[in-house]
């Protein structure tokens, strides 16, 4: 039993794995820089986005997978295509895999966030910071709230994403850079793990499964389309990429009419295609098993040595893929009934049954509205940017016959665009942090 065990959970680490490009994670010492805002991207860098047709200055995208700890960061090539261009592996981020709920619940957020300048902080105590973005509209209009929820320096998180400082040094250069090119908002996608039929299957007995399959919208979106979807919500769920006649979104109110562009739709329905055969298979290979979600403690436990000799704030987690493991549907029933009766009375009771571990398999249409958390209303959130009139050769369809959606929020002028005189240093929106 143990030998299968881990011949199963090895196979999974494989197949998960096996088509992700290598993270080249930044390891260096950065205690000699003394403009960290304006410290410019490495000259190697600055070749790579040259040899693969990029601009220093041309759009960004950042990508998260919480499960894997991996931080991805897409730049626009010249043909409007993103193409990942560097990767980071998180040195720590608190809570498991879910969306952030409430304000102390050690989450870090997932969903689709748009990040302005603003969201940059050049003064921040964790060396640098960008700010999620947390509670977007999405979030406030579930009723989700939390604050001063970052991707920052020093290796330390509570409800953030934590790098280390030689890393959010390069990623803070990569959206400056881009900033300065007149990008309006940089999208932030934050995942709980790719995506994939693999994954889907496995994770098919989460409570967070319908939320996720609402995320996995806008992520075959991206698969398909490599670029950014257009990202609205209504009805309290995101929709991406929808065309309206006439009507607009509110983020509570009901959806206006509204289609999915023609070409998207057959570029879609290919993709799931191969997405249907891809999950049958997965199903049969988890059948009878089921993955249990590690706890933040068990994954600190795996990274305990690389804290000896360090300062305390210096807090790195471990994978949640190393630290998770599979079981027999009938023993992770057990260990979630266990584990429901060591809560406090306060916290609903979760158990999960054998029977209740096989879930239909995921789709790319647009899924019905979760289920509005009870909680208070959140703060006001940041507002959504305008999508810009979309550049020469962005409408239509794309090279190599993949539709991409004629608006984007993404949308930018290539020659930067003159800066208006701020009323008062933007940093003053941080001085909680």
């Amino acid at each position: 039993m143990r030998l299968t065990h881990f011949a199963l959970l090895a196979c999974t680490a494989l197949v998960l794995t096996g088509c992700n490009d290598t993270l080249e994670t930044v390891e260096r010492d950065v205690s000699h820089v003394k403009n960290k805002v304006d410290y410019p991207l490495s000259p190697s860098i600055l070749a790579e986005i040259d040899k693969r047709g990029m601009d220093r200055t041309s759009p960004i995208m950042i990508r998260i997978f919480k499960e894997e700890g991996a931080l991805e960061i897409w730049k626009a090539r010249r043909d409007n295509r993103f193409e990942k261009i560097a990767g980071y592996e998180i040195c720590a981020w608190s809570g498991k895999l879910g969306p952030k709920v409430k304000e102390g619940d050690r989450q870090a957020p997932e969903g689709f966030y748009n990040l302005t300048p603003a969201h940059l902080n050049p003064n921040s105590k964790y060396y640098l910071a960008i700010n999620t973005g947390f509670p977007n509209r999405y979030d406030a209009a579930n009723g989700r709230n939390g604050t001063n929820l970052m991707i920052h320096g020093a290796c330390s998180s509570s409800g953030c994403y934590s790098m280390t400082d030689a890393q959010i040094l390069e990623i803070y250069g990569f959206a400056r850079d881009a900033f300065k090119g007149g990008q309006k908002t940089v999208q932030l996608q934050a995942f709980p793990f790719r995506m994939t039929a693999e994954n889907m299957a496995r994770h098919r007995q989460s409570e967070h499964l319908e939320f996720w399959k609402m995320l996995k919208v806008g992520y075959d979106n991206f698969e398909v389309t490599k670029r950014p979807p257009e990202v609205n919500v209504c009805e309290k769920k995101y929709v991406f990429n929808q065309q309206t006649e006439g009507g607009s979104f509110n983020a509570s109110a009901q959806c206006p009419a509204m289609s999915t562009p023609p070409a998207l739709v057959s570029a879609l329905s290919s993709y799931e295609k191969t997405y249907d055969l891809a999950y049958e298979k997965a199903m049969s290979k988890y059948d009878g098993m089921a993955w249990y979600d590690p706890s933040e403690a068990e994954r600190k436990a795996l990274v305990a040595e690389k804290r000896k000799g360090r300062e305390p704030a210096y807090a790195p987690t471990g994978s949640a893929l190393k630290a998770g493991k599979l079981m027999k549907e009938t023993e992770y029933a057990a260990l979630m009934e266990k584990k429901a009766q060591q809560v406090t009375s306060s916290s609903p009771a979760t158990t999960a049954t054998a029977s209740s571990l096989r879930g239909p398999r995921p789709s790319a249409v647009q899924p019905a509205a979760p289920q509005s958390n009870p909680a208070p209303a959140a703060p006001t959130m940041v507002a959504a940017a305008t999508p810009a009139p979309a550049a020469a050769g962005q409408g239509g369809t794309a090279a190599q016959g993949i539709p991409v959606p004629a608006l984007n929020p993404l949308a930018y002028s290539a020659a930067p665009q003159p800066e208006a005189p701020e009323k008062k240093p933007f940093w003053k929106f941080w001085a909680k942090e």
